[in-house]
């Protein structure tokens, strides 16, 4: 099958170029076959990891959220109570804190495939400098 040039495959996953980088690293994409020049990610593995994706946002319960950012777990910090989890969401960076039994019950680890819902009665504006 054809290969993908890095960004290519970021923007099919909705992700960014670093996370497809780490994700080949750590072995949950394929790079493609290539004798020299950039690396490159093979279009198969890119296919099944979107297919994976789909799956898991066909599983999604209704509910009335709207702000719904499918991504990857990329870092969780646990304590005794609580757990920091990062989420990359498309080009967005989630942080949310949470009990450390939630994190442990989710098995949320560096590479889990996530959801972040976002639900909040409060939203700032902010303007730009030089508006």
């Amino acid at each position: 099958m054809a290969d993908l040039r890095v960004s290519e495959a970021a923007n099919l996953l909705g992700v960014s170029d670093d996370t497809v980088r780490r994700w080949l690293d750590a072995g949950r994409l394929v790079e493609g076959s290539h004798s020299s020049g950039p690396k490159t990610v093979d279009a198969a593995s890119v296919a099944l990891l979107m297919a994976e994706q789909s799956q898991l946002q066909a599983r999604a319960v209704q509910q009335s959220a709207r702000n719904r950012f499918p991504g990857i777990v990329t870092r969780v910090e646990k304590d005794g109570v609580m757990a920091l989890v990062e989420i990359q969401a498309g080009p967005h960076r989630v942080t949310s804190l949470m009990s450390r039994e939630s994190a442990d019950e989710l098995g949320l680890a560096p590479g889990s495939l996530v959801a972040a819902v976002i639900k909040s009665t409060n939203v700032i504006v902010e303007l730009e400098e030089g508006q």
